[in-house]
């Protein structure tokens, strides 16, 4: 195999933006093509695309097949995050382009974030933080919440995320079920493995989302595993918005068949549900799981080590294909 070789003028195309730093220092490397601001995309390909060796793009935004089989040279798609479901892997694949992510860095800020979520949406830290603001504290008392410690966690996708949130959730003294598609030989003894998404929700008090997005985990969460996890069950995505069923969600929020969720992610982000956003038994959040400098930073170096090693001695760190 020829081994790639990088030099100012390796011609990049960035699908969408990224962290100011990291596209400074991409900038600085590579001859970086900004798709999204193009005023004609299909110019840019037709002048620019025989030329472009590699995509730089996040789990945002992706890389579809019309534009992977419009790259003729294209040697990879470089992604900013873990997941990889915006990526056509097929088309990939049949083109012979590497796909890189960002694995591993990001995982101990994702499980901080669903214990956070857990916390916010059982004790009901966000309404709190309104009802302050609102200046309705001497006039009004308000209400309580829901005790977590003790409660049953249970985690959809037993991975490093998962284990991570896991041992999270034990200092907090709550059992932990998960469901994977076949028990993790390495689990602790005392983690109760569970069939299935449904007979998990059944025996939990928090369902933890933490698998990866795609087809195979598109609405794994729907009507039937939301009746099973009750009026006292609390839904806690960090994973994908695709993986619940959102009007499921919303109608069993409004018939009270959960007691609420907290929610990274949403199914058609950035736009959310307008009977979600008026609820106060759900805690929301802007895709931020990952979202400290600590963790961003570590992501940008991965993806500039994921470049950088394929276009200097055709060696990505972490390669997806």
């Amino acid at each position: 195999m020829t081994v790639p070789q990088a030099s100012p003028t390796t011609d990049l195309l960035m699908v969408g933006p990224l962290l100011p730093e990291l596209t400074a220092e991409l900038e600085s490397r590579y001859r970086v093509h900004r798709w999204w601001q193009s005023p004609d995309q299909a110019a840019l390909l037709r002048e620019q695309g025989p030329a472009i060796r590699g995509i730089a793009t996040s789990g945002r935004f992706g890389a579809t097949r019309e534009l992977i089989e419009a790259l003729p040279a294209l040697e990879g798609v470089f992604s900013f995050g873990v997941g990889y479901d915006s990526i056509d892997l097929a088309a990939a694949q049949a083109r012979q382009v590497l796909v890189t992510n960002t694995p591993g860095v990001l995982d101990a800020c994702v499980a901080d974030t669903a214990l956070a979520l857990m916390l916010a949406a059982s004790r009901r830290i966000a309404e709190a933080d309104r009802f302050v603001r609102a200046g309705r504290w001497p006039q009004e008392g308000f209400g309580l919440g829901t005790r977590m410690s003790g409660k049953r966690c249970g985690i959809v996708g037993l991975g490093n995320i998962g284990l991570q949130i896991a041992r999270r959730a034990e200092a907090f003294d709550m059992p932990i079920l998960y469901t994977n598609r076949k028990p993790r030989p390495d689990a602790p003894a005392h983690y109760r493995y569970c069939p299935s998404v449904t007979a998990l929700a059944a025996e939990c008090d928090f369902l933890v989302l933490a698998v990866p997005g795609g087809g195979a985990t598109r609405h794994l969460v729907d009507a039937e595993v939301l009746k099973a996890l009750g009026p006292q069950g609390w839904l806690i995505n960090i994973a994908r918005g695709t993986v619940v069923d959102e009007a499921a969600l919303v109608e069993a929020l409004q018939a009270g068949r959960i007691a609420g969720a907290g929610l990274d992610v949403f199914e058609h982000e950035p736009a959310t549900p307008a009977a979600l956003n008026a609820m106060d038994n759900v805690v929301m959040l802007p895709h931020i799981a990952s979202g400290t400098h600590e963790t961003r930073r570590a992501m940008a170096d991965l993806m500039l080590a994921n470049l950088d090693g394929w276009f200097r001695n055709g060696v990505a760190v972490t390669r997806v294909i």
